[in-house]
């Protein structure tokens, strides 16, 4: 059993109430739409985002009806920036099943998408705090600017640390920032805390973006899962970035060439990972992620000694040490 397991078993009754709320949310009518959210639901993630929120209001207070309906936002919105990535990317699979365009259509997933957005924004109104809404809102803008700047980077051959920070913190830190926000504004934080968990949650995505980027630089046989995806779609992450970074000549001119052509074979995209890998892309990124580890440690140390500040720790440490 894993550090997230025993996490995820300890908050088991706040997690079964969430996903009640959602289930109750995205109810309707309309039976195509119904079918379609009966699917997902049965292949939900590890729920990592909600998690940290209900964790976080947890530290000042109770798992209310406000911190569930905040934690319902935050998943919904997440769930609905998947399915509208899924039709970004055309993506076939996601969690080992169809995508909703595999399935039915590029219309009817940004229409479903559309509707999770929309029941996401109904569970931070039911909040009645106007912090949370603006949080979420927020989020929002932030996750669609992430996806632009990546595509944009992606066709433009933009190759740089700092245009990669910002994407990552846009796509994937944004969720987890919010979440921290949104449960301590749920639960009625001060604000030293409050700021204490948010910059604790930024490092965290970092650091999960950059794991799970790293993932894509080894074979799909060894991951357990297709890999090499973003690199077929020009998109290159930390990894790649430190290679090209501290190498030059012959092969680092090659590893160029093929960025910039495109429509890469599955050999091409094996020797661009193999280059990665060989001019210490990996553990350049490991490295990375265990500064980001002591940078929320201390912020941790600003928080009062609880369990939930242990747990918090322990699941920085899951994610750098997760395996294929």
């Amino acid at each position: 059993m894993t550090t997230l397991d025993n996490i995820t078993r300890a908050h088991k009754p706040d997690l079964d109430r969430l996903n009640d709320r959602i289930a109750n949310q995205l109810q309707t009518t309309n039976s195509l739409m119904s079918r379609i959210v009966l699917s997902l639901l049965r292949t939900k993630g590890k729920q990592l985002r909600p998690l940290l929120l209900m964790m976080c209001a947890k530290m000042f207070g109770p798992v209310d009806d406000k911190v569930l309906a905040s934690a319902a936002a935050v998943e919904l919105l997440h769930n609905a920036s998947l399915i509208h990535d899924d039709v970004v990317d055309n993506s076939m699979t996601r969690r080992g099943c169809p995508t909703v365009n595999a399935v039915w259509d590029n219309h009817i997933s940004v229409l479903v998408g559309d509707f999770f957005t929309s029941s996401a924004m109904q569970e931070a109104i039911s909040t009645g705090d106007i912090r949370i809404v603006d949080s979420l809102c927020k989020l929002g803008r932030q996750l669609s600017l992430g996806e632009i700047d990546q595509i944009y980077n992606a066709r433009e051959h933009s190759l740089t640390e700092e245009g990669y920070y910002r994407i990552i913190d846009y796509k994937t830190a944004s969720l987890f920032v919010s979440s921290a926000s949104m449960g301590c504004f749920a639960a009625g934080a001060p604000d030293r805390e409050r700021e204490a968990l948010e910059k604790y949650a930024l490092l965290f995505g970092r650091c999960f973006q950059i794991r799970d980027d790293v993932f894509d630089y080894f074979p799909s046989e060894l991951v357990g899962k297709p890999t090499g995806n973003d690199l077929r779609e020009g998109k290159v992450s930390l990894p790649l970035l430190h290679a090209l970074e501290v190498t030059s000549g012959d092969e680092h001119d090659r590893i160029m060439e093929l960025l910039g052509r495109g429509d890469l074979s599955d050999s091409e995209i094996a020797l661009i990972q193999a280059f990665a890998r060989d001019n210490g892309g990996i553990d350049y990124a490991f490295d990375i992620m265990h500064r980001l580890r002591i940078e929320a440690c201390a912020e941790l140390e600003n928080l009062f000694d609880s369990p939930i500040r242990s747990e918090l720790t322990a699941l920085f440490d899951f994610i750098i040490e997760r395996q294929f």
